[in-house]
């Protein structure tokens, strides 16, 4: 398979990302795509990407949205990278890898001095994330299991800027910030020691 283009959203893309974040996320999917689409209503997207297919087809999508790093001296604009989301179809070839390097190089261009996410270890880590704790940040949930709670520190990034992230109200409204039982148990059981 050849490798998608990975470009801006537009308008006309809003309808194939809708689908492509439902079938991403199968049983979740509703929510997550509601949830995305009021981050959207809301104003608090900075940034979109989709990977399109050479046939145009829309094989994936990213957002990174608006977040703060509450730390002493003041409050730090960052970036939440969330959702990642892949057809079912193209995903392992790649799309998902392209998405989150563009969404990186993306966050940089605009500025910000980290990004953040929850995810999987395994597939995060080996994409350059890390636990955010070990750079002194703290996720803004206990609900999110540490290592789940991951991030990329960017060249704007200063030592001083540590603290809890403080994620905007429309991941609580959607009561999408962290994991509940029995899901949550189900993963902590299975992250490694």
């Amino acid at each position: 398979m050849t490798a998608p283009l990975i470009r801006p959203i537009l308008d006309v893309d809003r309808d194939a990302v809708a689908a492509v974040i439902t079938a991403a996320f199968a049983d979740e999917g509703d929510h997550v795509a509601a949830l995305w689409a009021d981050v959207v209503a809301r104003g608090h997207a900075r940034a979109e990407l989709v990977a399109e297919d050479g046939d145009g087809a829309i094989a994936g999508h990213v957002g990174l949205s608006h977040a703060w790093l509450d730390t002493r001296p003041e409050l730090v604009d960052v970036l939440v990278l969330s959702p990642l989301s892949v057809v079912p179809e193209r995903q392992g070839t790649g799309v998902g890898a392209a998405l989150l390097a563009a969404a990186v190089a993306e966050a940089e261009r605009l500025g910000a001095p980290l990004v953040v996410l929850e995810g999987d270890p395994g597939y995060y880590g080996r994409r350059g994330w890390e636990p955010a704790s070990v750079h002194g940040i703290e996720s803004p949930s206990r609900r999110i299991p540490g290592p789940a709670f991951q991030m990329v520190a960017l060249p704007a990034r200063e030592p001083w800027m540590t603290g809890r992230v403080v994620y905007r109200d429309v991941w609580w409204d959607h009561d999408a910030a962290g994991l509940r039982d029995p899901v949550l148990a189900q993963v902590e059981m299975n992250l490694p020691d």
